[in-house]
């Protein structure tokens, strides 16, 4: 399963690279594809980090921690952001991507009984 998921996050990035090339070539600005790369990017970034992190504190017991959720959070919230970057600005989209992430760390700490007392 994981390796389709990786396929097809590469196949989204190397199409996104070929589109940007394309349009370059052509001499238009392709800020479509350069967003999806960006934020297809950004998501991924956050999923390693997350993941890392979270791997790290159970490790060493400190919290409980299973990113699949966050897998969901991560397609939900990625096609949110392009959405809202595509039409309102990248600081709006930024707004989605940071708001998503402050929702998974209070997911997180949810499952782990921090936020219940």
């Amino acid at each position: 399963m994981k390796r389709w998921i990786w396929l097809l996050i590469g196949t989204l990035v190397a199409g996104g690279l070929v589109s940007i090339a394309a349009a370059r070539l052509t001499g238009r600005r392709g800020s479509r594809p350069a967003t999806l790369i960006s934020v297809v990017t950004m998501w991924l970034a956050a999923w390693v980090l997350w993941g890392f992190a979270g791997g790290l504190a159970a490790h060493y017991g400190v919290l409980t921690y299973d990113g699949t959720l966050f897998t969901l959070l991560a397609a939900g919230g990625g096609i949110w952001q392009y959405r809202t970057q595509i039409r309102q600005g990248r600081q709006q989209g930024l707004a989605v991507f940071v708001a998503a992430q402050l929702l998974w760390l209070g997911v997180v700490l949810w499952q782990n009984g921090v936020l219940i007392r």
